[in-house]
């Protein structure tokens, strides 16, 4: 049974079984002629291997800022930002700091949630959305339940198939109006449009893009990036990646989708990012899951 609150998160059932989890390696060589990062950025999602999954249950959309709002009223819950007073946001040139930057000041001080109470909640670390699930009688979803809700039973790159199109995500390339063809692009887009987030990230509100995954879900390429319960492990030790990938192990946990301000190979469906789980930005975010109740399981197998 779920609590009022649980069913106020739009759960879509997902039927069980055997499912394929990472990248087929044919796609991450495509992958390494057609983007800029080093091939081994993508190693993590090697090899691909059979997992079997418990029927669940994955919320329509990311957790918005409205039902946060619900949640930290009723409970006087203080994220990690606000108790530690400032927030991740990307300036001119990189990631910085910025004093009073949190999930009702997403951009800090001078911004606030006025328009954006559909958007997804931002500046959001692991203890924070693990917090909002307690309350609301859920979980969050494992890294593989997630994979598998992003592309189906059948694997593809992004949620809608195989091509990626600027207007079905909220990332870069949405915003630029054009594909960008690597890091140079990016940061000519970036400089050019980062001084219009005055007022907050430039997250939409949830739903609004039509891509969905094949089991009606939105979201689940771009917008914010989200947490999952699962601890960063590699799927094999001669997975071909970045060192940097393996001191990850173990220590970090699993985000996944990508965020606004993403290129179009980062929120695809197999893409991988440990993050420590004390992290936090304006593009962090999460979405609820839970366990199919019993009397529904037998059927969904």
């Amino acid at each position: 049974m779920t609590t009022p609150v649980a069913d106020d998160h739009d759960l879509i059932s997902l039927p069980g079984g055997q499912i394929l989890i990472g990248a087929p390696r044919r796609h991450l060589t495509d992958l390494a002629g057609e983007q800029p990062y080093p091939t081994e950025w993508f190693g993590d999602e090697t090899p691909r291997h059979a997992l079997t999954l418990a029927p669940f249950r994955l919320a329509r959309h990311p957790v918005t800022n409205a039902q946060f709002t619900r949640f930290a009223e009723a409970s006087g819950y203080r994220t990690d930002a606000e108790r530690r007073g400032f927030g991740l946001v990307y300036g001119r040139s990189y990631w910085e700091d910025r004093d009073g930057a949190n999930w009702r000041h997403p951009a800090g001080p001078g911004s606030d949630l006025t328009g954006r109470q559909d958007h997804p909640v931002v500046h959001i670390s692991l203890a924070d959305a693990t917090a909002y699930c307690t309350w609301a009688g859920l979980r969050l979803p494992t890294e593989a339940e997630w994979e598998y809700a992003a592309h189906g039973p059948h694997w593809r790159p992004w949620p809608w198939g195989q091509h990626f199109d600027p207007g079905l995500a909220n990332c870069a390339e949405h915003w630029a109006g054009e594909l960008l063809g690597g890091l140079e692009d990016w940061r000519r887009w970036w400089s050019g449009y980062h001084p219009r987030l005055a007022y907050g990230p430039a997250t939409t509100p949830v739903g609004q893009f039509d891509g969905a995954s094949p089991f009606g879900i939105d979201d689940m390429a771009g917008n914010v990036n989200e947490w999952t319960s699962s601890v960063y492990w590699l799927y094999a030790p001669e997975a071909p990646c970045d060192q940097v990938m393996r001191y990850a192990q173990g220590r970090y946990v699993t985000i996944r989708g990508g965020g606004w301000m993403n290129l179009r190979w980062q929120v695809r469906t197999t893409e991988r990012v440990a993050s420590d789980a004390t992290h936090y930005t304006w593009a962090s975010g999460f979405r609820c899951a839970a366990d199919e109740p019993d009397e529904f399981a037998g059927e969904a197998a």
